[in-house]
């Protein structure tokens, strides 16, 4: 079993530092999300921590080290289209403010100084649909090795009611080049309705993990290692945002061998 909790429940805060290696399993990516009011601003530093900040809905103008982005976002909320997001190198001092109120998430991970700030508008945005039938699912990659950074492969997945995503099951807990690479995983979920929920089951034969959580509005999951599919109930629309770092960014992935037939099926 790992050390740390793998699921943070949304009545538990949602908002806030949801993940990093003090209050959870995660060996260094970090994800906080900040709710800012009309005419609220956050600042901060991430000191040797690259730093993905991804909006979640509103509009922010993000300032640092004197470059400024007036009006990133065009979305209401994460149902409402693709993402604007705002590549942060290493320890880059950032304020960021919205006039009308908005929701951003920072997904942070260790990195050594280097590269330059950009933003990655809603049409740098990879979108793909994956899988069939009952586990056709739409990927928005929004940070993968196209783009420069050090550690963060980042983007959203979209279930539709009562589909499976992360399926069949895969891991990459392993450095096994070509094969497989050996990255943590952190998923934050919405739901649509917001009542709704889904199922998310981790689990690893080798390693003893074997765990399923009820995911609501607002939770957020820690995947050390491991197969971990998900599953919305029907009725509802199933979102979450997710993160990986590790050993390299290149996302080489092994399915389960049990499972890995039903792909293959015509």
């Amino acid at each position: 079993m790992p050390e740390g909790r793998l699921h943070v429940k949304a009545s538990e805060g949602r908002t806030g530092l949801l993940v990093s290696p003090q209050n959870s399993a995660s060996e260094g990516l970090e994800l906080e999300i900040i709710k800012l009011a009309p005419g609220d601003q956050e600042a901060g530093t991430a000191v040797g921590k690259e730093t993905l900040l991804v909006v979640m809905g509103g509009r922010v103008d993000l300032e640092l080290n004197g470059v400024r982005w007036n009006e990133l976002g065009e979305r209401a909320n994460v149902f409402g289209g693709r993402a604007t997001s705002a590549y942060l190198p290493p320890s880059t001092e950032y304020v960021v403010r919205s006039p009308a109120g908005a929701e951003v998430a920072l997904f942070r991970a260790p990195a050594g100084l280097g590269g330059a700030p950009y933003v990655i508008g809603p049409d740098d945005v990879d979108v793909a649909t994956r899988g069939r039938d009952s586990f056709e699912r739409e990927v928005h990659t929004i940070l993968d090795t196209r783009k420069p950074a050090a550690a963060l492969v980042a983007g959203e997945t979209f279930n539709a009611t009562g589909a499976w995503s992360s399926y069949p099951p895969h891991k990459h807990d392993v450095d096994d080049p070509p094969r497989q690479a050996r990255l943590q995983e952190v998923y934050h979920f919405r739901i649509d309705p917001p009542q709704g929920f889904g199922i998310q089951r981790i689990y690893s034969p080798e390693r003893g993990l074997n765990e399923a959580f009820v995911v609501e509005d607002g939770d957020t999951v820690v995947i050390p290692f491991g197969y971990h599919p998900v599953v919305a109930a029907p009725g509802y629309r199933l979102y979450y945002l997710w993160a990986l770092a590790g050993d390299g960014r290149d996302l080489r992935v092994v399915e389960d061998p049990v499972h890995g037939w039903v792909a293959r099926q015509p």
